[in-house]
């Protein structure tokens, strides 16, 4: 399904990301794993790739670096010749009530989420615009559709990737690449197992299927619109959660 393709996945160490890398590879797609932190498990995501018989590198940057996502994406290119698929998955979180809220925690977030959407996608901006395809997939959330108390700046920030990506799918249909959102809900991740055991039940009483999803879930989501056969869907909101935003 995706083969010949180059995916390059951000935030692709663990949780949803690494689940979305194996997935791409195993439809066959070489993948760029990107990391901030946690070098190690990337590097093990990036070989279990290649055991797969496919090409993977792990690169460090942080996302909300621009003139960092621009040297990565340079590099890549130069190493894999081209990148078919960038998929946004880099994110963060800093729950608190906006009366506890400071604005480093605001800025901090919003500049990962948000703005490291936005940095990675304009410098792919061109490489695309020269292929006249490609697919971006970037990763909202049920808390930037519904909006979730403890969690404004996050649910900022997962609302403006919709917007961010229903304008850029405006600006790039034309040129046969298309831009659409995955908005997981409630997914079973190292974020999600931390919970305590009430606010588990309380999140599940508002999910109609009564049932926590999974990272597999969401990967299999990303990998249909990474493939040809959503050739005719963009600027797209599919939530994967469950029926918690009905």
């Amino acid at each position: 399904m995706l083969s010949g393709k180059v995916a390059l996945v951000t935030g692709a160490s663990r949780g949803i990301g690494r689940q979305i890398a194996l997935t791409l590879a195993g439809y066959g797609a070489d993948v760029i794993v990107n990391y901030n932190g946690s070098k190690e498990k990337a590097e093990e995501v990036a070989a279990k790739i290649e055991s797969m018989g496919r090409k993977a590198v792990a690169v460090q940057c942080s996302v909300a670096d621009y003139e960092a996502c621009g040297r990565m994406i340079t590099d890549m290119l130069e190493v894999f010749g081209h990148i078919d698929i960038l998929v946004n998955n880099a994110g963060i979180t800093k729950d608190n009530l906006v009366i506890k809220m400071t604005e480093e925690d605001f800025d901090t977030v919003v500049d990962t989420n948000l703005k490291g959407t936005f940095n990675t996608m304009k410098h792919m901006y061109r490489p695309f615009i020269k292929q006249k395809a490609g697919r971006i997939i970037n990763l909202s959330s049920v808390s930037g559709v519904l909006g979730n108390a403890g969690q404004a700046n996050y649910s900022a920030s997962k609302a403006g990737v919709i917007g961010l990506t229903k304008s850029m799918a405006r600006e790039l249909a034309s040129r046969n690449i298309t831009v659409n959102a995955v908005a997981p809900g409630f997914i079973d991740t190292d974020m999600t197992q931390a919970m305590t055991d009430t606010a588990k039940e309380a999140t599940l009483a508002q999910i109609p299927l009564k049932r926590v999803g999974t990272p597999e879930d969401i990967a299999e989501t990303v990998a249909f619109l990474a493939s040809d056969k959503a050739s005719y869907i963009t600027g797209q909101v599919i939530s994967v959660d469950g029926g918690m935003a009905i």
